[in-house]
């Protein structure tokens, strides 16, 4: 496989003498692990040992693979040099190493990709002799999946940290709560998975559509679950930040645990966990009660997730049961607020300071701006490019997610055999031109931008397979935006982009990813008769 065909793209790479050399790897080939890329080593052995059949046995410095941390790298930044004798992986960190490995096992070609030998009788395997020296453009490179709509089991979670990794993006932002579920075990809180993790049917299609699937969808994770998730994830150098959504999107939780709604205004009794789509009117309740039941939820999330950030939620939380609640209001009045629209901040204030407290830093979608925000608190900018402006205007640490340009649920193309069409047209070159620093922001300014994310909402994605769909190709154009130093967006080279994906569509095969190719969904792929939100339709509320 030529270096020319890496996604994402490297900094800088370079064919070294001879023009067309190659280093061979065979049952001979060793494997040296200096200090600090043990991991990287165990992970190279038991993936590309698993495709290529090789034992990589244990060898000394100088010949075979080498593995070496280079602290006058940047962190995340490695070099890798294959010439005649060696193949040598440096990096800042083990992150940069295990960077430098990926990309490694792009240049051996799509059946690296695979679990197993294709040809049990191949016993070579040809690198390319070439220097690549290469660093992230950004330190936030991020996937949130959300698994509360349609739940993925455990097993789908750690097949795309593989696939994360595999683009070299290291943060999976894991919504884990919403109005239709709730998936993680909380043992404090029983009913919070015994009741809150299962609805008892499911709209098919968008909210609008009339078709239902008349049967329990469902499950969570349990804390070892979860524990196995997170460490999976490290191995990989990717951190996984949790959400549990506040004080919106809070139906599962209420139906599970009634006293924590607007009890004086309906009926929460009778709630059960949303079966449809779109914004449920059942919040939580702004009352001491509701802070101390969530204090019990951190507390044990924290135990679960080492992530520095802590993803608390803070939008589309509809005021309407806190203007006709008396125990709401009398809260604003005590509190000495102009109205229940701060009661938001409030709410996403006290959970500042409790994470602050700890040691944690939370982050929330961008409605956590208004009403004020603490200082150490950093931004979701999903509403487009304001909220991260106005953000990182304030000094706010921001990462980018914009809708209208990295919302994987929305559709990929026009065309009337699109699954479900929901949302904007946003199609593969759409997501490669993507920016994510807003241009308005002086250079200071800009160093609030974290990175980048883009984002998978699961109404419409019932399987894996939609999952894949909907993601790929579009998350290989995400990552080289996320990854790579490219130019402005007018001048991306997006014919060349991708010619490389020629060769990547072949690495996907080979790891069953289900992505829509680039002549258009498959037969089994379309979803006829499925209605989604029309092209010219309003902006899509999720």
């Amino acid at each position: 496989m030529d270096f020319e065909d890496l996604i994402p793209a490297p900094r800088a790479g370079r064919r070294v003498p001879p023009a067309r050399g190659t280093f061979t790897l065979d049952e001979a080939t060793a494997l040296h692990a200096a200090p600090g890329t043990e991991r990287v080593a165990r992970w190279l052995r038991g993936t590309l040992g698993a495709a290529t059949g090789l034992p990589f046995a244990e060898g000394r410095e100088g010949s075979g693979i080498v593995l070496r941390v280079d602290p006058e790298l940047a962190p995340e930044a490695y070099r890798l040099a294959v010439d005649g004798h060696a193949i040598r992986i440096d990096g800042g960190s083990a992150a940069g190493v295990f960077w430098g490995a990926q990309t490694l096992r792009q240049l051996l070609g799509p059946d690296a990709f695979r679990r197993a030998p294709v040809d049990p009788a191949r016993r070579t395997w040809d690198v390319p002799t070439v220097v690549i020296e290469d660093a992230p453009r950004f330190r936030w490179r991020g996937l949130m999946l959300d698994v509360a709509r349609h739940f993925l089991p455990k097993d789908g979670v750690l097949r795309y940290l593989d696939l994360m990794a595999a683009h070299k993006l290291n943060v999976l932002h894991f919504h884990l709560t919403d109005d239709q579920g709730w998936r993680i075990e909380i043992r404090k809180y029983p009913r919070l998975t015994e009741v809150g993790s299962w609805r008892a049917r499911t709209k098919f299609g968008h909210r609008a559509s009339p078709l239902w699937e008349q049967k329990p969808h469902g499950g969570h994770y349990t804390q070892d679950d979860i524990r196995e998730i997170v460490a999976y994830a490290a191995e990989r150098h990717i951190t996984v930040v949790p959400e549990i959504d506040v004080p919106g999107h809070s139906q599962a939780a209420i139906a599970a645990y009634p006293e924590l709604g607007n009890t004086d205004v309906i009926d929460t009794t009778a709630l059960s966990v949303w079966d449809d789509w779109g914004i449920s009117p059942n919040v939580l309740a702004p009352a001491d009660s509701t802070l101390r039941f969530y204090e019990g939820v951190f507390e044990e999330v924290l135990e679960l997730f080492p992530s520095r950030f802590v993803h608390v939620g803070g939008d589309e939380c509809p005021k309407d049961q806190w203007r006709r609640s008396a125990a709401a209001q009398a809260r604003v009045k005590e509190l000495g607020l102009a109205g229940e629209e701060e009661l938001q901040a409030w709410f996403i204030g006290h959970f500042d300071r409790w994470l602050t407290a700890r040691g944690r830093r939370l982050i929330g979608w961008d409605e956590i701006l208004e009403g004020g925000l603490a200082p150490g608190a950093a931004v979701s900018s999903w509403r487009g490019y304001a909220g991260g402006v106005t953000a990182a205007r304030a000094g706010h640490d921001v990462v980018m997610c914009p809708e209208q340009q990295v919302y994987l649920d929305h559709r990929q193309d026009a065309g009337a055999d699109e699954p479900v069409p929901i949302g904007y047209v946003r199609t593969l070159e759409d997501v490669f031109r993507f920016e994510p620093v807003p241009p308005e922001l002086t250079p200071e300014e800009a160093r609030h931008v974290l990175g980048t994310q883009a984002n998978v909402w699961t109404e419409v994605m019932e399987d894996a397979a939609r999952v894949d769909y909907q993601v790929f190709p579009r998350l290989a154009a995400f990552a080289e935006v996320a990854w790579s130093a490219l130019p402005t967006p007018p001048e991306r080279d997006f014919a060349g982009f991708e010619r490389r994906m020629t060769a990547h569509y072949r690495r996907l095969d080979a790891l069953g990813v289900a992505y829509r190719p680039p002549t258009g969904p498959r037969p089994w792929q379309r979803r006829p008769g499925v209605l989604g939100r029309p092209i010219d339709g309003p902006p899509p509320n999720r």
